[in-house]
């Protein structure tokens, strides 16, 4: 039996700008169109690239704070709503207790059963220096997922450290394998520097690998998975000169400046992301932008800046096998750092092929039975319907 579930993708590059206590994410997460089962976050520079980050001790409270605020926002709609509800009642009911003590055990059962099935709740959440990945499940799907997993591979300085690389992140919903990879791969837009891109993903698809599971024979690779995504900052720029890369994004030329886009290049001669797709890009380029400012680095004559990066679509999300259908791709609008924020939204198939007889034993080899807000996974390893096909 199939079911279909929606699930929201994002990528964030929020250039190791920490998030303050009143950060809104509520237009980001799009919580008045709350009707999503899954939340699949990767962000990228949740701390500075600094050699104190890359070689010291994990700042894990920086991924907390970035969960409970995430938690936070999810959950926002639906605490509103439960009090604007209590608070009706209490006024409706006042001239009526005796009515309202026959009805309230049951109806106040059936509300509190109600919130806890929509609330969401984290079931994993991993980061490897400055690369952060959160997954969250509305919590009627909560007792379905089983067999959560990360693999960390670092690709920065000398080959191994996490400055740049992936944080890939596993689970099972019903009978079906999720796996999505967040993302940051080699900067630069020097000649040449395209290929650092293609050497780090060829590394991360090479390195990338779940546990066995005991007996289990459960996928071990990306590709192995029956679901895969991947988001992140993959840094490919536009094959143009400077100049002609910022006249024409001055112009709005999109489509001119997306056939030179560096990523649909290295796919079309085969050099990277074999059989992956991407859904068709309508959005203006994601980075570089002054900060707090719609306008792009470089391109106001009256503000003098050190480097001269030219706008890229560096934030990207992408999809490999069946089971996916997009529904939108869009960049949102925050101006927290030099990059947008992307997302996506699909709706995918997930089987569910077992008998209620045998779910029991299968998830009591894993279940997660404790709640994982705000805990680490260790990892083994230290609008619109178009879709392109990369």
């Amino acid at each position: 039996m199939l079911s279909y579930k929606r699930v929201f993708v994002s990528t964030w590059n929020v250039g190791g700008e920490p998030p303050s206590d009143d950060l809104n994410l509520e237009d980001w997460l799009d919580i008045n169109n709350n009707s999503y089962d899954i939340y699949v976050l990767g962000f990228q520079e949740v701390v500075p690239l600094s050699a104190k980050n890359v070689l010291g001790p994990e700042r894990s409270w920086v991924s907390m704070k970035w969960n409970s605020l995430i938690r936070e926002t999810l959950n926002k709609s639906l605490s509103e709503k439960k009090n604007i509800a209590n608070e009706e009642t209490k006024l409706g009911e006042r001239k009526k207790l005796h009515q309202l003590r026959e009805i309230a055990p049951s109806s106040c059962e059936g509300s509190s059963e109600k919130n806890a099935a929509e609330n969401f709740r984290c079931i994993i959440s991993k980061q490897m220096v400055g690369i952060l990945a959160s997954v969250w499940v509305r919590g009627d799907l909560w007792q379905y997922v089983h067999h959560p997993s990360v693999s960390c591979v670092g690709c920065g300085v000398m080959g191994c450290l996490g400055n740049k690389g992936a944080v890939s992140v596993r689970f099972y919903l019903h009978d079906t394998s999720f796996c999505f990879v967040c993302c940051h791969l080699a900067s630069g837009g020097k000649e040449g520097d395209v290929l650092l891109r293609n050497s780090d993903m060829a590394d991360i698809f090479a390195r990338t690998r779940f546990p066995r599971c005991g007996s289990l024979d459960f996928p071990q690779k990306i590709l192995d998975h029956d679901r895969v995504v991947l988001l992140g900052d993959l840094n490919y720029r536009i094959s143009l000169p400077e100049s002609k890369t910022r006249f024409l994004v001055e112009q709005k030329m999109w489509n001119i400046l997306l056939e030179k886009d560096e990523l649909k290049s290295e796919v079309s001669v085969g050099r990277t992301f074999e059989g992956w797709n991407e859904g068709l890009i309508t959005f203006s380029p994601t980075y570089k932008y002054y900060p707090n400012s719609d306008e792009y680095y470089g391109c106001t004559h009256n503000i003098k800046c050190e480097k001269r990066r030219a706008p890229a679509w560096c934030d990207r999300i992408l999809w490999h096998g069946r089971g996916w259908k997009q529904t939108r791709y869009e960049k949102c609008d925050s101006r927290l750092s030099d990059h947008r924020p992307v997302r996506a939204v699909f709706s995918v198939e997930v089987e569910i092929v077992r008998s209620l007889s045998s779910l029991g034993s299968f998830f009591s080899s894993e279940r997660l039975d404790c709640s994982v807000d705000d805990f680490n996974l260790q990892s083994n390893d230290g609008p619109n319907n178009k879709m392109s096909s990369l």
